[in-house]
């Protein structure tokens, strides 16, 4: 076996470093490469902006690549990727926005599609008829950055003009929808934004916008109404049909105003005031007033026809209203009442006249309780007031509460401290109309009808018969006297023309200038004219000589007679 060899003999290794060797020129034209794509794409990134998803419930009309973002018309973003959320219940839109309008991408910025819309109020988003659907973005006001979003199903409302929007709350919806317009006197201010079920299910929410200037003539005490009605009102005038117009008719609108009674307030209502959206004018007209204070009214007689809501009404204007109909058990007289609560307010009528104001001013009217009490109390004591049930309409029967003046009244006395003070009444003509009309049926029922009618039976018929003998009669005039009559009628026109030419004979004969007669009569009127002569000179004489029938004519001296 070899031995080892040792170890200390073997030649040790010495470490030389390899020579450094240039770089060679061929790298550098890749390494300028890189560095040009590594500025491009920090380039591209910076200017791309940033990237945000939007969640829609469909991607109707959106595309990736194709379909914008834009705001006021300006294109600030684009889709690049559009695919289904995780549970495949909506859809997910991813876009890039660029960089200068990334500052816009806030919590409360909203986005939704939109599409060409076409309605009875008017056509939205034609544009896209040949660019196609677009997402619409609306900035917003939070300070806090955000990339993820959820879409709206439906349209904003931006309000590009200056106004303000109020809630209105309303029983059903009606003919109210979006868009549907908003009236002031007939003229349109506004429109519906939206509409939705409030959140405790009893109410429709309606959010409308009024564009200003006309936002200030919404009060704390405006009172808004559905205007897509036809009011048909007959008066003293005639048939009178009303409607806000024919849009409103066809999709429904809403109309505003502020009743002059109804508060004192001039204050412009606030951003987001709550409404009550009234079925027509004449509810709306009938809302509770502030100024109202309740009264009761005890009527011992029926009050069938009188319901909730009838007017009440101050020497023939509107002064208030029925609110609560039931009966009250009077014990000391062991009987029933109807007990009426009205709500009364004497300002509705007197809020336009001078007087009215005054009232107000001095505090007798809707100054404070006590000053309307005393004034009522005397309209009571020194003018008799009273109210008293009255019939609206004979066809339906409908009644109403009338305050006026009963002079003759007895005298009433009114415990104003009860909470609600009780106003005195009269008894209606009603019942008396009643008696009436009941004696009137009695008398009428106690008639011998069945007689009156067969003996009229009896006559008619006895009139039918006498008809027909006239009829006969006159038949038989027609064929045997009719005949006889015209032939005594031809007779009688030859007369006449015979007497015709008879007095033409006479007039020539007797009446013509030259007529013999006429000499005739002539040469007779001339011997008259000389015998009257004669005689004159005959009586003259014996008037002179009365004697001489007996002595005869005396003989004449000196020419005398």
């Amino acid at each position: 076996m070899a031995e080892p060899a040792d170890s200390s003999e073997l030649p040790q290794a010495i470490v030389v470093a390899p020579k450094r060797r240039r770089l060679s020129i061929v790298w550098v034209i890749p390494i300028l490469a890189a560095l040009v794509a590594i500025g491009i794409a920090v380039q591209r990134i910076r200017s791309e902006g940033k990237i945000i998803t939007i969640v829609f419930p469909s991607a109707e009309g959106i595309e990736a690549g194709k379909t914008f973002i834009k705001y006021k018309d300006v294109n600030i973003g684009q889709v690049s990727a559009v695919q289904l959320t995780e549970d495949h219940s909506e859809v997910e839109v991813t876009a890039r926005i660029t960089q200068r309008s990334a500052s816009l991408m806030v919590g409360d910025a909203r986005f939704w599609v939109v599409r060409p819309t076409i309605s009875l109020t008017g056509i939205s988003g034609l544009n896209t008829l040949l660019s196609g659907n677009y997402i619409g973005f609306e900035a917003g006001t939070s300070e806090n950055s955000q990339n993820e979003f959820i879409g709206l199903a439906a349209p904003p409302f931006v309000a590009s003009q200056l106004g303000r929007e109020f809630i209105l709350k309303a029983e059903d919806l009606g003919s109210v929808s979006t868009s549907s317009p908003i009236y002031f006197r007939r003229l349109p201010v506004g429109q519906v934004i939206s509409y939705g079920l409030a959140p405790d299910g009893t109410t429709i929410e309606i959010r409308v916008f009024i564009h200003a200037p006309y936002d200030k003539f919404v009060k704390p005490g405006t009172r808004f109404w559905k205007a897509g009605k036809v009011d048909v009102v007959v008066d003293g005038g005639g048939l009178d049909i009303r409607t806000e117009s024919l849009v409103a008719l066809l999709v429904g609108g809403v109309s505003f105003d502020t009743p002059a009674a109804s508060t004192p307030d001039t204050t412009d209502a606030p951003q987001n005031t709550v409404f009550t959206l009234y079925a027509d004018r004449a509810a709306a007209w009938k809302a509770p007033d502030a100024h109202a204070r309740n009264y009761v009214l005890h009527f011992n007689e029926s009050v069938r026809g009188l319901a909730v809501g009838a007017p009440v009404t101050l020497l023939g204007l509107p002064a208030g209203e029925v609110t609560g109909i039931s009966l009250d058990p009077d014990v000391a007289n062991a009987s029933l009442r109807a007990r009426v609560t009205i709500a009364f307010n004497p300002e509705r009528s007197l809020a336009q006249a001078d007087a009215g104001r005054k009232a107000r001013s001095d505090g007798m009217l809707g100054g404070n309780d006590k000053g309307r009490n005393v004034f009522l109390q005397r309209l009571i004591d020194e003018r008799g007031l009273r109210a008293q049930l009255k019939s609206g309409s004979l066809l339906t029967g409908q009644l109403y509460v009338a305050l006026e003046y009963f002079p003759r009244a007895p005298k009433a006395t009114i415990n104003w401290n009860r909470d609600v003070p009780e106003l005195p009444v009269v008894s209606s003509t009603l019942s008396d109309i009643e008696n009436r009309l009941t004696s009137i049926l009695d008398k009428m029922d106690k008639l011998p009808l069945e007689a009156m009618g067969q003996a009229l039976k009896t006559d008619l018929e006895a009139l039918g018969e006498t008809l027909v003998s006239a009829n006969k009669l006159i038949t038989r005039v027609d064929a045997e006297v009719v005949p006889t009559l015209k032939a005594d009628l031809d007779a009688l026109n030859r007369a006449l023309g015979s007497m015709e030419r008879a007095l033409q004979n006479a007039d020539a004969t007797l009446l013509g200038p030259n007529a013999p007669a006429q000499q005739e009569l002539r040469d007779a009127l001339t011997e008259f004219t000389r015998a009257a002569r004669s005689m004159r000179v005959l009586v003259d004489y014996l008037e002179r000589h009365p004697e001489s029938p007996i002595r005869g004519k005396a003989a004449t001296t000196n020419g005398g007679k």
